[in-house]
């Protein structure tokens, strides 16, 4: 007897992770799922998907559907999928803005029940090859709040749990207020402050002189501008909002440094400082962070090849490597950046040893 019908539309990073997270669960779920090339084949093979559609009119006969599509691939879908769908048929997405998606929504016909979401992790790389079935273990997965009750929703809120996520309820409008500020902000200024950082004086580059907290402040600076897009078109108010808010914040610092106003500076940096640590420390972010330890290393032949060969031979991948200090002929200090605390904690003891 097949288990709970969920059907993925897009397997790639997002919707790959949430079908092996619900397969190496002790759930019962027959999961099916579609995607361009040999993405679906390579998860059938690797038994973390049951059925591949053939369409994406198949998956209205689930009791559970993700789209897990960039964000105006998520628009055309709900918009295929409404006429289609049954009476009490859950349809979700990952998409990173809420409200545009409600209202259009609300303009079509359908029985079926839409609950936007929003999984608050991610990697730096996506696609079904670096998809995880950790990926949502302890991470913050955002529910738009609706009329509907919780007993209606309760099959899409159990299936969260089990990929190991904690639930926030929000509402579309204030999930875009708060993403344009903690996401959709921080990745125009990346973009901008890597792009100034670029400027040239004579033979002199500036950005050959920046170093790892320059590269760990702009890292989603490489992010592709298709998939920013359509985000920032349909949360432009909100982000225009940061915008404005965030330039008369700069305003305010260049007064204090023109007029010599130090103390006040100084307490911005201590606004800075209380407000930073008060990021849970256990949460995870639109990208996992990596986890650093700091080897220093002799100026020598191999002394590389010795850190990655017996960290390779004890299936541990450095994600970052980073050459901080070197004086020739005595060494070096490079960081080394690791996915998880387990793998950095298990380098340490053996890169000691």
């Amino acid at each position: 007897m097949r288990g709970q019908k969920i059907s993925i539309i897009g397997l790639g990073l997002i919707g790959g992770s949430i079908a092996k997270a619900l397969k190496k669960s002790e759930g019962d779920f027959f999961i099916s799922a579609i995607d361009t090339g040999d993405t679906v084949n390579i998860a059938l093979q690797n038994e973390v998907v049951d059925e591949a559609l053939e369409n994406i009119g198949q998956a209205a006969s689930s009791e559970l559907i993700f789209v897990c599509t960039p964000l105006k691939t998520t628009l055309e879908i709900l918009e295929f999928l409404a006429p289609k769908l049954n009476n009490n048929t859950i349809v979700t997405d990952v998409a990173g803005v809420k409200l545009p998606l409600r209202k259009r929504w609300a303009e079509f016909n359908s029985r079926g029940i839409y609950i936007g979401g929003h999984p608050m992790t991610g990697k730096e790389k996506g696609g079904y090859e670096n998809s995880d079935p950790l990926l949502f273990e302890n991470a913050v997965y955002i529910l738009e709040k609706t009329e509907r009750s919780e007993k209606e929703i309760l099959p899409l809120i159990e299936v969260i749990k089990t990929l190991g996520a904690r639930i926030t309820f929000l509402e579309p409008r204030i999930h875009d207020m708060m993403i344009a500020y903690v996401s959709h902000l921080p990745q125009l200024l990346a973009v901008e402050l890597t792009n100034l950082a670029a400027f040239k004086e004579g033979e002199i580059r500036f950005l050959d002189f920046a170093a790892g907290g320059f590269r760990d402040l702009t890292r989603i600076a490489s992010s592709p501008f298709d998939i920013w897009r359509p985000v920032i078109e349909l949360n432009k108010k909100e982000i225009i909002d940061g915008l404005d808010a965030f330039i008369s914040r700069l305003e305010k610092i260049k007064n204090h440094i023109s007029k010599n106003e130090f103390d006040l500076l100084e307490k911005q940096f201590e606004e800075a400082y209380t407000n930073r640590n008060e990021i849970p420390r256990n949460a995870k972010g639109f990208l996992s962070g990596l986890y650093d330890i700091f080897v220093f290393v002799k100026d020598e032949p191999g002394a590389i090849n010795k850190i990655s060969s017996v960290l390779f031979k004890n299936d541990i991948n450095i994600k970052d490597i980073e050459l901080l200090k070197i004086r020739e002929g005595t060494g070096g200090t490079f960081r080394l950046s690791f996915e998880t605390i387990a793998e950095k904690e298990k380098a340490e003891k053996l890169l000691k040893g």
